[in-house]
């Protein structure tokens, strides 16, 4: 195997995973900041399902991450998704 491929795929590897955890983790939370403004329940039952669903955010995020055709869409994505859900947070 070529040693520049070889490093190649590793820093994709490597990408994918920091935008796996990190982004996943963002993206997750700002979902659940977004749901908590937006869900029409009292506070308190907002907050706890907001904080349930973002549990389901999470690993479907880890899924498209590594799904993705390249590491560069999988880092692209994440990070639209995380600045668009804050964005309507702070709008809501």
């Amino acid at each position: 195997m070529n040693a520049n491929l070889h490093w190649r795929y590793r820093g994709g590897v490597a990408a994918r995973a920091i935008a796996a955890i990190g982004g996943g983790y963002l993206l997750s939370s700002t979902g659940s900041y977004l749901l908590a403004r937006l869900l029409p329940l009292h506070r308190a039952d907002a907050v706890t399902l907001a904080t349930i669903l973002a549990f389901v955010i999470y690993p479907c995020a880890v899924m498209w991450v590594f799904a993705a055709r390249s590491a560069l869409r999988a880092c692209a994505g994440v990070g639209l998704l995380t600045t668009g859900f804050w964005l309507a947070g702070r709008m809501a």
